[in-house]
């Protein structure tokens, strides 16, 4: 059971990996300061897609929970903002990248996209 969900969970990390490689490069920028702080390039979207499972792990349920009133009246409409948001809390944490707000919401729709297709994978 315990390996089951380890390996649903590197999956979910490599699946973010991509999706944070495809919006950081599209929608985002990377300072050089960003280049420094890592000894490979691709170790910066690696860290990405960590943080952003993370996030989706332990944050969001949370944030779903106490927004679920709002998610009620707007008819699910709310769920694009709490995602948004878990983009930006993301692209805040890692250092040297930064991303406009709408960047953020294309990338919280392609995160979803991602999400939702590894989820159909793997049930």
């Amino acid at each position: 059971m315990i390996k089951k969900q380890i390996v649903i969970f590197l999956l979910r990390w490599a699946a973010s990996s991509l999706g944070m490689y495809l919006c950081i490069t599209w929608l985002g920028t990377v300072s050089a300061d960003a280049s420094a702080n890592f000894e490979q390039p691709w170790m910066l979207y690696v860290i990405a897609g960590l943080i952003f499972s993370l996030i989706n792990s332990i944050v969001k349920p949370l944030v779903k929970l106490l927004a679920l009133p709002l998610a009620i009246l707007t008819m699910g409409i709310s769920t694009l903002i709490i995602n948004t948001a878990m983009v930006v809390l993301t692209i805040h944490l890692l250092p040297g990248v930064e991303m406009d707000i709408w960047g953020a919401v294309i990338s919280s729709i392609v995160m979803s996209v991602i999400n939702s297709v590894l989820n159909l994978f793997l049930s």
